[in-house]
């Protein structure tokens, strides 16, 4: 049998804090979310400022991110590429901003950001992911 990393929540802490760090040292209100191997959602923080609808998109990113097991930004540059049908896959938030956590060469979860320009979004996953891998 198989065993396999799972977040643990001080990681899940971890990353949020990093994230919220990257955010508040720009002064970028943005939500985070960060989900399980399966996109399911472990945490979620809106930052003070943060538009409402952030938390859904947010919440889309990362779960894409860890069921596409990659970042979504390479979903967006498919479609953005010409790949239009791949609109119909069975994933939201195909937008930049969603970034895999991978341990070990596996997925164990995913943070989603937004909230701001699309390089800032992934900037301050990044970051929150760096609290892990």
């Amino acid at each position: 049998m198989q065993t396999k990393a799972i977040l643990a929540q001080a990681d899940v802490t971890n990353v949020l804090d990093a994230a919220q760090k990257e955010a508040d040292s720009n002064g970028w209100p943005v939500t985070i979310a960060v989900t399980d191997d399966g996109g399911h959602l472990l945490a979620l923080r809106r930052l003070d400022g943060a538009a409402p609808f952030s938390a859904d998109v947010a919440t889309q990113k990362a779960r894409s991110a860890a069921l596409g097991r990659k970042e979504t930004q390479v979903f967006e540059e498919m479609i953005n590429g010409g790949r239009t049908a791949f609109i119909s896959a069975p994933l939201q938030g195909l937008l930049s901003g969603g970034v895999p956590i991978i341990v070990d060469g596996h997925v164990v979860g995913a943070v989603g950001i937004s909230g701001v320009k699309p390089d800032q979004d992934v900037q301050i996953a990044k970051a929150g992911v760096s609290a892990i891998a």
